[in-house]
């Protein structure tokens, strides 16, 4: 299996609403393609609450964000969404707080998550082992 490369897509998304459906229909279809059903549900829905977080917080008027998808197997399957705003996303443990609260499902669902320097901006992934479904 080590000699298989990573596989590898990416979409360019507008600042718009129906950009997040977009984006799950667009992971949906890959991890279809690359057999991964195991935590597709998870991986599908953390791929919303990003996707959510950079139209929201992450992307200026006129602009749009990036959704990548990566798996090198053996490893884990990586979602990065790529925007060009300011600031560094944060979950939010506060129940009634207006924000946040998309993180923190992340961080419930994915095994790893963070936030990465892009210029400009900022790139927000999440990851999820090879034990996701992986064959």
């Amino acid at each position: 299996m080590s000699d298989q490369l990573p596989l590898f897509r990416e979409a360019f998304y507008r600042r718009e609403r129906r950009s997040v459906p977009l984006a799950r229909d667009f992971a949906r279809k890959a991890l279809a393609d690359w057999g991964l059903d195991d935590r597709a549900d998870d991986v599908l829905v953390c791929v919303s609450e990003l996707a959510t977080n950079a139209l929201l917080h992450g992307v200026p008027p006129g602009r749009g964000y990036r959704l990548h998808l990566y798996l090198e197997r053996p490893g884990p399957l990586r979602i990065e969404v790529h925007d060009s705003g300011d600031g560094t996303p944060a979950a939010v443990h506060e129940p009634f707080g207006e924000s946040g609260r998309g993180l923190l499902i992340v961080d419930t669902l994915a095994d790893r998550w963070g936030v990465g320097a892009r210029n400009p901006g900022k790139i927000v992934w999440c990851e999820f082992a090879e034990a996701a479904g992986t064959p």
